[in-house]
């Protein structure tokens, strides 16, 4: 199955420092992004959508400007795995922070994934007051 790199970005009125924790931790990530988020290790994380489980690693931490969960394979055979990144910039002109989403999956649908992460991020921008 062919994988899609899909890319959207999102301006919020909330600093890194504030954000972070919120794409970077269990916890942060339980509150918007999936119905559980749960710590196996210091670096694995299962994540739960619709009752059924995924497992990631946390493969890249950058404090305050990035994170990437590069999610288990379900088979042996499959190299090519998905993967979620977060990165965070700040605006010099706006003083914006702009929170980019790499979505690295077999849906290809821009239109679904377009609108999962609008509504995704909607929840989020509710909790850091934007």
């Amino acid at each position: 199955m062919s994988k899609h790199k899909f890319v959207i970005e999102f301006e919020l009125r909330a600093s890194p420092k504030v954000l972070f924790p919120y794409v970077s931790s269990a916890s942060g990530l339980q509150q918007w992004f999936a119905e559980k988020v749960t710590l196996k290790d210091s670096s694995t994380f299962d994540f739960v959508w619709d009752g059924e489980s995924h497992i990631a690693k946390l493969s890249q931490l950058r404090l305050n400007k990035s994170a990437k969960f590069d999610f288990v394979p379900s088979s042996t055979d499959e190299r090519d795995h998905n993967y979620i990144e977060f990165k965070m910039e700040v605006s010099d002109l706006t003083g914006s922070t702009y929170l980019k989403i790499i979505d690295y999956s077999s849906n290809s649908d821009e239109e679904e994934l377009t609108e999962l992460w609008e509504d995704l991020i909607y929840k989020l921008k509710e909790i850091v007051g934007n």
